[in-house]
């Protein structure tokens, strides 16, 4: 029988995340994954590196967690790793003191965010081709990460790059495992999370929870089956602009606006998956300004939308629950289920009655519900909704306007 992590559940309520995508790729314009172009440590100088301002950016958007990347395929080390010379400990950034990784999770700590690192298993150029000690080089260095920056919320590992690569999984799992025994890992060999399967922010719908299967990495089209169904929260990992995960000159004109990024959130959180936006930091260290103000405006239409339920009265039933208010103009309805991992409502159905008098009116059919279905649609004024699911569940709903005009 599947089973529900305390810190999965945790994990669900953060709903928002911000993806930071920084390092010496950053301050080499043009670079691609696997082009196996020499980034020189010398680029490596951001003149005005302000984690802190990353964080407090997030978190008034409403990003309740983050995700650095400390190691991406190149094998640049953001920490002063004692494993690789590739680190930035030999740039010019603060004569070689600089650490990237202590920066942000002091930020986090400071705005409350909830700390995520990004290591990338991979890696092209690698010199240690013997596969023992490739897990030793894998090992050590993420045995930096967890033990010398405190309490660590959740290990994204990367699957793009692995696809053919043997590694002694169970003795990573286990060293990770017991540095940070909480820790959440995403989508990989012993995963707390797994990933939605497309890097648009789209979860699919129906989107169970518990699973037997999951999409390991963007160049493999064959899911991994896993080797009993695991209760896995999905997450929607995404761009703040068209092309890029790491900073370029080339695409600002690519920022996504405020109503495409309300909608990804629909197709996530609404979904009951977790958003995950990417911003990658310039080559000052700084938020593109674009970004910065376009998450911002997004944030503020969220808290606008989702800041003032309705008051209603709910009477429950096993299948059934049923809300009674005055008169009141209704387009949203916010749904959330108890979670049992062995049990999942696949159909529910929203029915509002007209505010005067006549039979009610199907206004939303929806299969899963899990952590959140937002469920939207046209304005209507009612004084009564009914709302039936398939199984005997303990179902929440709450109630919201949202004028699409102002």
């Amino acid at each position: 029988m599947a089973s529900i992590r305390k810190e999965q559940r945790d994990f669900m309520d953060w709903e928002m995340g911000a993806f930071f995508h920084f390092g010496i790729r950053t301050f080499y314009e043009g670079h691609d994954d696997w082009d196996m172009k020499e980034m020189p440590l010398e680029g490596f100088n951001p003149t005005d590196f302000d984690a802190e301002d990353w964080i407090k950016t997030v978190s008034e958007a409403g990003a309740k967690y983050a995700v650095l990347v400390c190691k991406h395929h190149d094998g640049f080390a953001n920490w002063p790793s004692k494993y690789t010379d590739y680190s930035v400990a030999n740039t010019p950034w603060k004569n070689g003191k600089g650490d990237v990784v202590r920066e942000y999770v002091d930020a986090c700590r400071k705005y409350g965010v909830k700390v995520g690192l990004y290591y990338s298993p991979a890696q092209f150029g690698s010199s240690k081709t013997d596969p023992r000690a490739y897990d030793d080089y894998f090992i050590n260095q993420v045995s930096e990460l967890l033990t010398n920056y405190g309490k660590i919320d959740y290990l994204w590992f990367d699957g793009c790059g692995s696809e053919d690569h043997k590694y002694d999984t169970a003795r990573i799992i286990a060293a990770i495992r017991v540095l940070q025994p909480e820790i959440l890992i995403f989508n990989m060999w012993d995963p707390d999370t797994r990933w939605v399967g497309n890097e648009s922010g789209v979860a699919h719908s129906p989107n169970k929870l518990t699973v037997g299967e999951t999409d390991f990495s963007i160049n493999k089209d064959i899911k991994d089956l896993l080797a009993e169904p695991l209760f896995l929260p999905v997450e929607c990992d995404f761009r703040m602009r068209l092309r890029n995960w790491f900073y370029s000159d080339s695409d600002e004109e690519t920022v996504k606006s405020v109503d495409e990024l309300v909608g990804l959130y629909y197709y996530s959180v609404g979904r009951g998956a977790n958003f995950l936006i990417n911003i990658g930091p310039d080559r000052r260290g700084k938020l593109p300004e674009k970004d910065k103000e376009r998450l911002l405006e997004f944030g503020k239409v969220i808290k606008e939308r989702f800041s003032s339920p309705l008051a209603c009265e709910m009477e429950a039933g096993e299948r059934e629950i049923v809300l009674t208010m005055p008169h009141q103009l209704v387009n949203h309805v916010v749904l959330g289920e108890e979670l049992d991992a062995n049990c999942e409502i696949e159909q529910f159905e929203i029915k509002v009655y007209p505010y005067s008098y006549g039979y009610p009116v199907t206004v939303f059919r929806g299969t899963t519900i899990g952590h959140k279905a937002i469920c939207q649609f046209p304005t209507m004024r009612t004084k009564k909704i009914s709302i039936t699911f398939d199984k005997p569940k303990k179902v929440n709903a709450t109630l919201f306007y949202a004028p699409t005009e102002k």
